[in-house]
């Protein structure tokens, strides 16, 4: 008996179905296409718990003609592909003619339409999709498709899908890129009953982007006009000073279809090259216009990626494009003080008569130059406890060391007690080191700081280099672990606003209890944004929209992480942010006392695991020079 089964038609659409619509999200993406492959100028959508329970889309473009709609609902049934040599020239957004039939497949399906010509509309009803009802319907000219109970009759199905509120965001996310891939269309979104999208359709992209991603975002972007090689780009892309860390806000669109090119994000990039800090990336709002006989859309289900019939001329219309906005855009800004602000300063004297000095006063002669040395040994601790959590300790300027000389040869001001408190007392006089061999520490010597980075100490034979950032980033971690995150965070004086992608917003909402173990209290602002009222005291102001923009990236790629390794990640990125940075300027006194600590914790390796310190022997300096084998 043969074991090969010809399938009925039912489960294989069901099957079929699995490949179009993964979540409501999926269903949503591909009715709003239609209606815009329709000529729509206004698409609205509607949808109940996350689109499970609902989701409506109804749109004022063509309509589908009464004989048309039993048809549309078959499976390769299409009117934008009529053969083959259509397919080498793709200009709408749907062609494959899967949609409707895989929607009506998993959910309870309705569709109401009419056409101009046409004096009544058609109401059309599947189930599972097998046609229920077909009858005469009042409506304006257009289509509204209402999907019901998805996943209704795959139970399977269903429980892989997420909370409505990540549900509901996915199906905001698709709205959102479709709103900013076609400004000429105004999109509006209702959920649970309540407006969370509107965009004008007045035709201007910087409309656009301003509806989906807010004010501060707009305000950061440059305007990109550009053609080269029959390719043309149009839109905006972020000032240098508005970058982030993440590459989530980047959104390319390939005529009028939103897509995921690695070759026109690698261009962007490279455009900005030397113009941005490490770490930070690009945004941009990007639209390509492009050949279709030289882009191929039928290369990935979702269509969200494409391929090119050669690269060469999107990277260098991108690259370009760029180069050319960031040259005219980029302007540094202008600091503006008003009167009422304004210090009253002194009116400049000519150059030919420069102003005398004050009386009393002589004129400043010029600086002598810097005597070469090295730095002396640092002063040795007196046993005092180490500071509690006090950890902007090694920021610059907290420790003045009231016994080493500048370069100058002149002695650095002391600290002026307060009102009260007793003068500090003269450091003791230094004692001589025990002989060798009676029990003593090692004699210890601050040698110096290498690169800005590297403190240099000469213990007993051998000399000892520290990496200043790994220990001080160890130190604030443990810490963090030890008392939580909690414990060092404070409400800020005014709320800072985050602007989000949809994916790491639904990620920072479904993870605020994480969020707040590290130190954040974090709100939802709506839209796609977060307000953080708390934030760590370790943290600089500037510093925390950057940080929560950070963990946001982290928590949407991670989702399915454990709660305990997710914090563990926000304090690593925490005292990432807040230790002390290669090349910030330091004291010799704070550098030491940085050692002190990190040697009494036995910090050994940072959080990332790179070495904390390294052991260069004398013996090992001496064979180097030939002084010994």
């Amino acid at each position: 008996m043969g074991k090969i089964n010809v399938l009925d038609r039912q489960v294989a659409e069901l099957i079929a179905a699995g490949e179009v619509v993964e979540r409501p999200a999926s269903a949503a993406k591909e009715l709003v296409e239609n209606s815009i492959d329709a000529g729509a100028s206004s698409v609205s959508v509607e949808i109940r718990s996350g689109g499970v329970t609902l989701l409506r889309v109804e749109d004022d473009g063509c309509g589908i003609a009464r004989e048309d709609v039993p048809l549309a609902f078959l499976r390769h049934a299409t009117s934008k592909v009529a053969d083959r040599a259509d397919l080498e020239g793709i200009s709408t957004l749907g062609f494959r003619g899967e949609a409707l039939a895989s929607i009506a497949a998993v959910a309870r399906v309705e569709m109401l339409t009419r056409t101009e010509e046409e004096l009544a509309g058609t109401r059309y009803a599947l189930e599972g999709g097998e046609e229920e009802a077909c009858a005469d319907a009042g409506r304006a000219v257009g289509t509204t498709v209402t999907m019901r109970d998805l996943f209704y009759n795959t139970p399977a199905r269903m429980k892989f899908l997420k909370k409505d509120v990540t549900e509901g965001n996915a199906v905001a996310a698709v709205l959102e890129k479709e709103a900013l891939a076609h400004p000429e269309v105004a999109f509006r979104l209702v959920r649970d009953g309540r407006e969370a999208l509107r965009t004008p359709g007045d035709g201007r992209l910087k409309s656009a982007v301003y509806a989906v991603f807010g004010r501060e975002f707009t305000a950061g972007l440059i305007p990109a006009e550009y053609e080269l090689n029959g390719v043309k780009i149009s839109g905006f892309v972020s000032r240098p000073a508005a970058a982030r860390p993440n590459r989530s806000m980047q959104n390319f669109f390939i005529n009028g279809r939103y897509v995921k090119s690695r070759t026109a994000m690698v261009a962007l990039e490279q455009a900005f090259r030397g113009s941005l800090m490490t770490g930070k990336v690009p945004s941009c709002v990007l639209h390509l216009s492009v050949p279709f006989a030289a882009v191929d859309v039928n290369v990935h289900p979702a269509k969200i990626e494409v391929r090119f019939l050669n690269e060469k001329p999107i990277f260098d219309a991108v690259y370009h494009g760029v180069k050319t906005a960031l040259n005219r855009g980029d302007t540094p800004h202008v600091m503006t003080l008003s009167d009422s602000a304004a210090p009253a300063f002194p009116r400049a004297q000519p150059r030919s008569a420069p102003a005398a000095p004050p009386e009393g006063r002589s004129a400043p002669e010029p600086a002598a130059p810097p005597r070469p040395g090295a730095f002396p040994a640092a002063p040795e601790p007196e046993g005092e406890e180490d500071p509690p959590a006090d950890f902007s300790l090694f920021r610059p300027g907290t420790l003045v060391p009231p016994d080493i000389e500048r370069d100058d040869g002149t002695a650095p001001p002391r600290e002026v007690p307060a009102p009260g408190e007793p003068a500090p007392a003269p450091a003791p006089e230094a004692e001589a080191s025990p002989a060798p061999g009676a029990g003593a520490e090692p004699e210890e010597k601050f040698v110096g700081e290498a690169f800005g980075t590297y403190i240099i100490v000469e213990r007993g034979d051998a000399l000892v280099l520290i990496d200043k950032h790994a220990a001080h980033e160890r130190l604030l971690y443990e810490k963090l672990k030890a008392q939580g995150g909690e414990s060092f965070s404070q409400m800020l004086l005014e709320p800072v606003t985050v602007t989000l992608s949809r994916e790491e917003y639904s990620a920072v909402l479904e993870s605020l209890g994480a969020c707040a173990q590290a130190g954040f209290e974090l709100e939802d602002f709506g839209g796609s944004s977060v307000l953080v009222r708390s934030a760590p005291t370790v943290l600089a102001g500037d510093d925390v929209a950057g940080a929560v923009m950070e963990i946001a990236g982290y928590l949407a790629e991670n989702r399915s992480d454990l709660t305990p390794r997710k914090v563990e990640w926000l304090y690593h990125n925490i005292a990432c942010r807040a230790a002390v940075k290669a090349g910030d300027p330091a004291s010799p006194a704070e550098l030491m006392d940085l050692v002190h600590r990190a040697e009494k914790e036995d910090v050994r390796y940072c959080p990332h695991g790179r070495p904390v310190f390294f052991l260069l022997t004398r013996k090992e300096l001496e064979r180097r020079f030939g002084r010994a084998r």
